[in-house]
């Protein structure tokens, strides 16, 4: 009897487990300490096996060649490889039909990354304009020489001039657009090329239909800034 109850005093009751984790002691901080490290330890090992999130392979289009700016874009121009995410460029393309049969904007060397706004479309118009809602029109001016003097990047005034027909003529002038930026020239081909060429220019989407109306009756010059 008198063991039964010896034995009963000294085994641990719930109570008293309680009341022993509640005081603070050496052993308690230990054991704290322990569980702590291996909880960072378990971090460290997923994170190892996770790898850096910034070297995940991703597809991108880069520049099979020298790209020259004006031609349209063909399946051989381009090739699909994949770079570590950290290095790819934003807006980046990864579809080769994406391109294919679009013009280029912008001057390529092998191996660069083709984004959005390399190639003539909407993301392009926004970009240069900062407005969202904005177009790309196509200019030919009077005089084909002032297109020799135009480069992509460059701000120009468009202006429409009438009455000016003929040797002698003198006309008004009606500014269309201001500080339009210039998205590309195509470079001169064949013998006509002077007074076939054309400028393209970024506006915003009603400047731009206005600037394209105007362009089918009006003679069109331009001004640099």
């Amino acid at each position: 009897m008198w063991g039964s109850d010896r034995e009963k005093s000294l085994a641990p009751r719930l109570d008293d487990k309680l009341a022993q984790l509640l005081q603070p002691g050496w052993a308690r901080t230990a054991l704290a300490r322990r569980a702590v490290a291996v909880v960072l330890l378990a971090c460290a090992v997923v994170l190892l096996l996770r790898g850096d999130p910034g070297e995940d392979p991703v597809p991108v289009l880069i520049a099979a060649h020298d790209l020259v700016p004006g031609i349209v874009l063909t399946e051989d121009d381009v090739r699909l490889v994949t770079r570590e995410s950290r290095t790819v460029a934003e807006g980046v393309l990864t579809d080769p039909a994406a391109v294919t049969g679009k013009t280029l904007a912008a001057p390529l060397r092998p191996g660069e990354q083709i984004t959005d706004v390399r190639v003539l479309g909407s993301p392009l118009s926004a970009s240069v304009t900062g407005v969202e809602e904005s177009r790309l029109v196509p200019l030919r001016l009077t005089d084909a020489a002032l297109t020799d003097l135009i480069h992509a990047g460059d701000l120009v005034d468009v202006i429409a001039v009438e009455g000016a027909e003929g040797a002698g003529g003198s006309g008004s002038g009606v500014t269309l657009a201001t500080a339009a930026p210039v998205v590309l020239v195509p470079p001169p081909t064949g013998k006509q090329a002077a007074r076939e060429r054309v400028i393209l220019v970024a506006l915003p989407a009603r400047s731009a239909t206005a600037v394209a109306t105007a362009s089918l009756t009006q003679a069109i010059t331009v001004t640099l800034h």
